[in-house]
């Protein structure tokens, strides 16, 4: 169902809503909130809600913090995990805004749904789906994560070498309560390592899904004594945790079929220049090479050690291209609006993939992301300046205390992303 303002605000009535979660996210991807009382959420349609970006990471100065977040009322969903003994709770996306009402040029969710209206325009619908490896390690006495996973089990192991399941099926059956449906869930190759793979759906539906289901996850393993990592890389000796990114596009006068070469080669061409948003920690760069996970430009329809797959398949709604090099660690709305214009440039140019060099390197490490990425036309021709330039330099911050620290393989600057 689609909610406009005057639905959401007859849900709250008849659900006896007492706070709303006005969620957001920073350049990088984390979740954020600010909580309200549903009495005010008129308000907070009309006026919007102010908060202080300068203390969130890439957004603005101290000398200009004032931002404000506008509710969207489509994208109304229930959190049933919290308490109801004093009412319900629910959460909106919201769109981020100057006090003039301006768009706000860090909102990276705001220029998704541009692309996704761009892309509309031109009848085009584009359709994604994830795979999202994540980690279940213990906590310690204190609460506090450490990295000794909870099982030792392998690839799709059962109960009881597989302690995982019962949590899979938690966040399986809590995400469907909040409308997000998957299609399976299984144990990974890693000790305490796990897959829930998700329904595809339109290219803003599947970055929010894919927001909501990591703080669902994380929420619901510390209830459980545990921590969810997406760090990319966690443990050295086993396999590290991917972000599998399919793609499959629509047109009133073409099949997936007759595009499919056309998107996969403009995303191949762009590769190297987006592995930065694709891949954003130093961390990141340990998984690349090792247990499948591919490190340089390949593709084909079967190995799943290629960075790009076209799985052949019989199903007109199954059929895709599949981007395997991205990890958890991205920003969802960043790596889509890439990987989608990529997309889109390839169809509009009738690339072939016989123009692509195979074999060709990805980055080897975050200061080689970040070269590629500061010198592509093709960022900041889709990246609003302010953006770019606080991506890049907060990356070029976190390369340099990496390296400062000798870089082991989880650096301790990465450790930000296993306790967040």
């Amino acid at each position: 169902m689609l909610y406009g303002k005057s639905d959401v605000l007859s849900y709250i009535k008849e659900n006896s809503v007492r706070f709303v979660r006005l969620a957001f996210c920073d350049i990088f991807g984390q979740l954020k909130n600010v909580s309200i009382s549903a009495s005010t959420l008129e308000r907070a349609f009309d006026e919007g809600v102010k908060f202080d970006a300068s203390a969130i990471r890439g957004f603005l100065n101290i000398e200009d913090s004032d931002l404000l977040l506008f509710p969207e009322p489509e994208t109304l969903m229930p959190l049933p995990w919290r308490p109801v003994d004093h009412g319900s709770v629910i959460r909106l996306y919201c769109s981020i805004k100057h006090p003039d009402l301006t768009p706000f040029e860090g909102d990276a969710r705001y220029l998704l749904k541009q692309k996704d209206k761009a892309l509309k325009d031109k009848s085009i619908k584009m359709i994604a789906g994830t795979e999202c490896e994540f980690y279940l390690f213990r906590n310690d006495e204190n609460g506090f994560p450490t990295f000794n996973p909870m099982d030792t089990a392998g690839y799709l192991d059962v109960a009881p070498m597989d302690k995982g399941e019962n949590i899979r099926r938690e966040i399986s059956l809590m995400l469907e309560e909040m409308g997000i449906y998957i299609d399976t869930s299984h144990h990974e190759k890693g000790p305490g390592q796990n897959e829930i793979t998700f329904r595809p759906e339109p290219l803003m539906r599947a970055a929010d899904d894919l927001i909501t289901f990591k703080s669902t996850t994380k929420m619901l393993a510390n209830r459980a004594g545990l921590y969810a990592s997406f760090l990319p890389k966690p443990l050295f000796d086993a396999s590290g945790s991917g972000l599998h990114i399919s793609l499959s596009c629509r047109t009133e006068n073409a099949s997936f079929d007759s595009m499919k070469e056309a998107m996969a080669a403009g995303i191949l061409s762009r590769i190297k220049e987006i592995t930065l948003f694709l891949n954003p920690v130093a961390n990141s760069y340990d998984r690349l090479g090792m247990f499948e996970a591919p490190s340089s430009i390949s593709w084909g329809t079967g190995n799943r050690g290629l960075l790009l797959r076209m799985p052949e398949v019989q199903a007109e709604n199954a059929k895709r291209i599949e981007i395997r090099s991205a990890d958890p660690s991205s920003n969802p709305y960043l790596a889509l609006l890439l990987l989608s214009a990529a997309a889109e440039e390839g169809l509009e140019k009738n690339m072939k993939l016989s123009e692509i060099k195979e074999g060709e390197e990805l980055p080897e490490n975050l200061s080689e992301a970040i070269e590629e990425a500061e010198g592509s036309s093709f960022v900041h021709s889709l990246l609003p300046e302010h953006l770019a330039s606080c991506f890049i330099s907060a990356k070029k911050a976190d390369w340099e205390a990496a390296s400062a620290s000798g870089y082991p393989k989880v650096a301790a600057r990465d450790m930000e992303f296993l306790v967040t």
